[in-house]
This record gives structure tokens, sequence and C-alpha cells, in this order.
């Protein structure tokens, strides 16, 4: 399982789900540009001192991404315009759980790439949650489906 971010923009959101990712030993693949410098002190102060035990790969741009992750790797991109339910859809340990810009989501070329697009149902008239919390969900979803989270 992995954690993908589509250019992110907001440092705290990163530094917490490269906290998480940390915590559940799952490697994150940080995909440029970003809308903060990677020293930001927002990342750091939300990573904490577990940024450095989180696997990560920057990736230049979206095409490079493509070109070094493993193919036999499905694409789920959370997005609020996914056609199946996070609860619904059957996840795989080789996933990788790709997430949108805070501002912008992702262009339409990142949907087309995508083997699935999940949302997370909210109630009537909520737009999105977010990013970080939302990872954090599908994360959760995702390991708890797969076996993926770690044994005590």
């Amino acid at each position: 399982m992995r954690l993908a971010l589509f250019e992110p923009d907001i440092p705290q959101n990163t530094g917490a789900l490269l906290r998480l990712a940390a915590c559940f030993a799952v490697e994150v693949d940080l995909i440029e540009p970003f809308g903060f410098l990677l020293d930001d002190r927002r990342l750091r102060r939300a990573a904490l001192d577990y940024a450095a035990a989180a696997r990560v790969r920057r990736h230049a741009s979206w095409s490079h991404f493509l070109a070094e992750r493993d193919r036999s790797s499905r694409l789920v991109l959370l997005t609020t315009r996914g056609t199946i339910p996070l609860h619904r859809f059957e996840f795989a340990t080789g996933d990788t759980l790709l997430l949108g810009r805070e501002s912008a989501g992702v262009p339409d070329f990142v949907h087309e790439a995508a083997s699935a697009r999940v949302a997370i149902p909210l109630v009537p008239g909520a737009r999105s949650l977010n990013l970080a919390l939302a990872g954090a969900i599908a994360l959760g979803e995702a390991l708890r489906q797969t076996g993926g989270f770690p044994q005590p």
C-alpha cells in the first residue's frame, strides 16, 4: 500500500500524511511541484520527528511519477468526483492511494490515468474533507480490508 500526493499545496497536510505513513509503514510518493518548500517549518511541525521515518520518493512531475511507479500497482484516486463509495471499493495490498491538490484536486489527465475513482461519502451539502483527514480515512479502510495494519 502506498500514498501519493499530487502537487500538494498545504505543508501541514503533507506533514500529517508523512506522519501517518510512518506510523503505518506505508510508502509515500510526492509529486512535484509543491506549493511550499520541503523544509517548511509548518511541514516539520505537523510531521514531528516521524518525517525521518517516512519512506518517501519524490517525483519531479506527473510524467516522472508514471515512469517510475510500479505498473502492477493500481492508482486509486480519492476524489469528490468519485464514482465508487470508499466502503464499497475492494482494495488490494499493492494499491497506491492518490490524493490531489487541496486547492484544485487533479486535472482530467490524472483522472484518466486512475484505475478507480473513489469518493468518501459525505452528508448532503458537505463539499469535501481536509486532505490529511481524507487520506487517513481512506488508508484506514484500505489497511482494514487488506489486513495491512501493523501487528502489535
